[in-house]
């Protein structure tokens, strides 16, 4: 029998945030509409933090950046979108995409038909969904058991906090839901771990289909070294304990990770180690290169 390839996948779904969630998609931007990203709404840092704090809503920044990446056709539409401010003046720093996206908005369209505007607009075609349409902070209980609010607090804790939790409690996507329930490979990672990754995991409902889809999963390790001091500590088994602590159950079944990493403690999975890195970025994985050691853990995986 001929193994599986990528091409041979009907729904691939990612999870992550930002610029992680962005390099994976664009480098399997070949499956086209097959591919589906869930993206992580809790950023408070920025100009979607401004926003937040200005006019409230749920976090666009990371959905602006994957669609930034997913741009395959440069045009008018799409410099206006990645257009950012500069000056000293109120707009300085805003992105106007983020602005964009938040007037939509305004105008009572629901987010995730406001992404699939933009989407058509810069002819995108692999599906973009926001883990919950419902505004959320990421909040963290720290080694003493203080209350941290948001992204940018927890990105500066020294030592990994006791819990992590959403304030509030928001429902998740239904369609991000639906997208884990039909999947044929799901995809966790690269990206800041508590902040990008762990989110995602944190909304009920997503890790409920996390636990039950009986599609492979497959966790992408960063390759450059985590900004947050308590994450940067974390070893590769604490991070997978911890994703699977949150989500319920054992579901990570291969690890795709640079040749540096020391994966010795890893048994019951599937480790595929290889050069990823990009060779303008050294911390960013080559979209090339990724889509090769993702089709090398599909035929792993048999």
């Amino acid at each position: 029998m001929r193994t599986r390839t990528l091409a041979d996948l009907d729904r691939v779904v990612a999870l992550g945030g930002g610029h992680g969630l962005g390099r994976v998609m664009s480098s399997l931007s070949s499956l086209g509409s097959r591919l589906t990203g869930i993206v992580t709404t809790t950023d408070n840092g920025g100009s979607t933090g401004r926003i937040r704090r200005a006019e409230g809503g749920i976090a666009w920044g990371d959905m602006r950046n994957c669609l930034n990446q997913l741009i395959t056709e440069p045009s008018v539409a799409s410099a206006m979108f990645e257009y950012r401010f500069g000056g000293n003046g109120e707009l300085s720093g805003h992105n106007l995409g983020n602005l964009m996206l938040k007037a939509l908005d305004h105008l009572s369209i629901r987010p995730l038909e406001a992404i699939n505007l933009i989407r058509n607009l810069l002819k995108v075609d692999a599906s973009l969904i926001p883990m919950s349409e419902t505004p959320v902070d990421l909040m963290a209980l720290d080694d003493e058991g203080h209350e941290i609010y948001g992204e940018v607090n927890i990105d500066q804790l020294k030592i990994p906090p006791r819990e992590l939790m959403l304030y509030p409690n928001v429902p998740a996507t239904r369609e991000a839901v639906q997208a884990i329930a039909e999947a044929d490979l799901i995809l966790i990672g690269p990206g800041s771990f508590y902040t990008s990754l762990m989110p995602i995991l944190l909304v009920e409902e997503i890790a409920q289909a996390l636990r039950r889809t009986p599609a492979p999963m497959v966790y992408i390790g960063n390759l450059g070294r985590e900004l947050s001091p308590a994450a940067a500590s974390l070893t590769l088994t604490d991070k997978l304990a911890l994703m699977e602590h949150y989500v319920g159950r054992q579901v990570i079944d291969a690890l795709v990770v640079g040749p540096k990493v020391d994966a010795s403690a890893v048994t019951d999975r599937i480790v595929i180690k290889d050069i990823l890195e990009a060779s303008d970025i050294p911390y960013r994985h080559d979209r090339h290169l990724l889509h090769l050691a993702l089709e090398k853990a599909i035929q792993a995986l048999g």
